[in-house]
């Protein structure tokens, strides 16, 4: 009967373990491209993200910043990141880069951008 209990038991921990980066796959698929910005000058930017990435001109990416609040003395800090803006892509001049013009809000350099795959 114990034998019986702990295969049970070791099954579903196998079980468990195993589907959890199965069920993983589903976070982050939204997300289509993921960059950031390197530069920005007025309403001007440069964004890390280039032909590499499927990037062309005319798409709109959103803009996150992340910021880092007060957390517990022991563990890890928090972490939250807010939508500041968007920016639409003007121009992919290599493999990695392309500029960009701020269509949305007050971004920053540094700020994380986005493409989200259509839903």
């Amino acid at each position: 009967m114990k034998l019986k209990v702990l295969m049970a038991a070791t099954a579903l921990c196998f079980a468990t373990a195993t589907a959890a980066p199965v069920m993983a796959q589903g976070i982050g698929h939204s997300v289509f491209m993921r960059g950031q910005i390197i530069s920005l000058n007025g309403k001007q930017a440069v964004l890390c993200i280039g032909k590499a990435d499927g990037a062309t001109a005319s798409q709109v990416l959103d803009v996150y910043r992340v910021s880092q609040r007060p957390g517990p003395s022991k563990g890890s800090p928090t972490f939250t990141r807010t939508k500041v803006g968007t920016v639409t892509i003007d121009h992919v001049f290599d493999d990695h880069f392309a500029h960009a013009t701020v269509t949305e809000g007050r971004v920053g350099r540094n700020d994380i951008v986005e493409l989200h795959r259509a839903g």
